[in-house]
Parts: structure tokens; C-alpha cells; sequence
């Protein structure tokens, strides 16, 4: 004999009852997956601001493609730069080009590596950017060579011994061809390390320039600068610290305030 209605619904509210324990722990389940995700996902966020933040206003990271630093930095060396505070006579500089000193580069990296290195997931790759020793700064008269052939700075012969590139126990020249210039305001005056290898500020003083006098070019504008150098942070076997060159303190001041214009004095093609 079948139920009848009434005696059905009774079993049908038991089954709903039943249910629900079930429904409930689903519902939890989800919701704790939901919070997992959205947690994540914020966190993800979070760590892509701060570290865009940090690229921007505090350090970036760098890897050094060339030479010219040799051997006080090697090929693919990872170089921490730091963004703020001021930099000086002997601190390594990294810097935007600043008057097509680098040859065009067509870039054949991947718009997710670009965003990466934007935002300081990875290195920049530096196909626009140059690494260099600050030699000069605004108003300084920099000179080459004294009777000893070294590179002078208001006078003072540097000591640049401990940092410019030898091997076989064999060091380079700090300048083959001589030069004396005064560096303009809001300026810098840049050398490479290996010297027979950058074609840096001495390299150019007699180029012909669009936006200045002959030579112009050859002076770095201080805006044009990223920030100093502060570590090598990779590979691991390449771990430094940078510090200043002892030579640099004994260099005075200029007398004279920096030229609105470059006095270039002696300068002659080739490096």
C-alpha cells in the first residue's frame, strides 16, 4: 500500500535536515577557498607595488653588458645601484645615454620579460643605460696627463692604481691622447675602468653635437644619472661592496663656480 501525502512529508523534511550539515561544509569549504585566493592575490599585489615602489624611489638592479668596467666589474655582473642620496668624485654611476653614446639596439626581449624588468622582478638589461667612474664634477678642470701620466682633477694627480684594469700583471694607461677641460654646472665627467675599452667622456670631446658646441656631448647631465653603485650582488662568487677611492679625497673644490658651457682647452680626436 502506497503513502499517502502526509505520512510522505515527514521523510522528505528528514532527508532537507539530513542535507544541510552538507550544504553548510560546502558553503564553508568555498568561502575559505575564496579567502585563500583573494588573500593570495593580494599579497601578490602588495609585493608587485612595493617592489615597482622600490625600483622607482629606492634601488635597482643592473646587469653589466660590456666590458668597459673591467675589472672592477665583469661581463653579466648583477650591480645594485641605489636610488637616492648623493653621489661623488670616484663613485661608479650608472646613467641614461646621453647623447647616443650607445649604437641603436633593436630589443628582442619578450613584452613579459619588459613588464618584469619594470617592475623589478628581474634586472634591467641596460640596453640604454652606461656604467662609468665619476671623474669630474661640475667645475672641475680635468686633465690629462701630468708628468707621471696620470689623469689630474683640479690639480691633483689621481692614484686610480687600485681600480684601473691590468692583466698579466700589465696595467693600462688612465689616457693615451691628453685632454683638458673644464666641466660644466649640472654635469659630469665619466671614465671607464678599462680605459682601452669605453669610449667614454675623454672619447668625445671632439665630437659635433646638435644641442651644444663641439665636445658638449661628452659631459653627462647630472639628471641623466640613475644613482651610484653600491654592491655586486651576483653570482655569488662576485659579492662586493663598492667604496670610494682614497685618491678622491684629496681633491679639492674648484675655485671657480661650473661654466654654463664645457671649456674645453686641449682635446684631440680618438682615446
Amino acid at each position: 500500500m502506497s503513502p499517502s501525502s502526509d505520512e510522505a512529508e515527514p521523510h522528505a523534511e528528514e532527508a532537507t535536515d539530513r542535507d544541510e550539515p552538507t550544504r553548510t561544509r560546502r558553503t564553508s569549504t568555498t568561502r575559505r577557498l575564496g579567502g585563500i585566493l583573494t588573500e593570495g592575490v593580494l599579497i601578490i599585489v602588495g609585493a608587485l607595488v612595493i617592489s615597482t615602489l622600490l625600483r622607482t624611489f629606492v634601488a635597482q638592479m643592473f646587469i653589466i653588458p660590456s666590458g668597459s668596467m673591467e675589472n672592477t666589474l665583469q661581463l653579466n655582473d648583477r650591480v645594485l645601484v641605489t636610488k637616492f642620496g648623493d653621489f661623488q668624485r670616484g663613485d661608479v654611476v650608472v646613467f641614461e645615454d646621453p647623447a647616443n653614446w650607445l649604437p641603436p639596439v633593436e630589443r628582442s626581449d619578450s613584452p613579459v620579460r619588459g613588464a618584469l624588468e619594470f617592475i623589478g622582478v628581474l634586472p634591467s638589461t641596460g640596453v640604454e643605460h652606461l656604467i662609468k667612474r665619476v671623474i669630474g664634477m661640475p667645475g672641475d678642470r680635468v686633465t690629462c696627463c701630468s708628468d707621471d701620466g696620470r689623469v689630474t682633477v683640479n690639480g691633483v694627480e689621481l692614484d686610480e692604481s687600485n681600480y684601473l684594469y691590468s692583466s698579466q700583471g700589465v696595467q693600462v694607461a688612465p689616457a693615451t691622447v691628453p685632454f683638458d677641460v673644464v666641466v660644466p654646472a649640472d654635469h659630469v665627467f665619466v671614465m671607464g675602468d678599462h680605459r682601452n675599452q669605453s669610449a667614454d667622456s675623454r672619447c668625445r670631446l671632439t665630437e659635433i653635437s646638435q644641442d651644444g658646441p663641439p665636445g658638449s656631448s661628452a659631459f653627462v647631465p647630472v639628471e641623466k644619472v640613475v644613482g651610484a653603485s653600491v654592491a655586486i650582488v651576483a653570482p655569488l662568487d662576485r659579492l662586493a661592496t663598492f667604496r670610494l677611492p682614497d685618491t678622491y679625497a684629496d681633491v679639492p673644490e674648484p675655485e671657480l663656480p661650473a661654466p654654463a658651457e664645457a671649456e674645453i682647452k686641449l682635446a684631440r680626436p680618438g682615446c
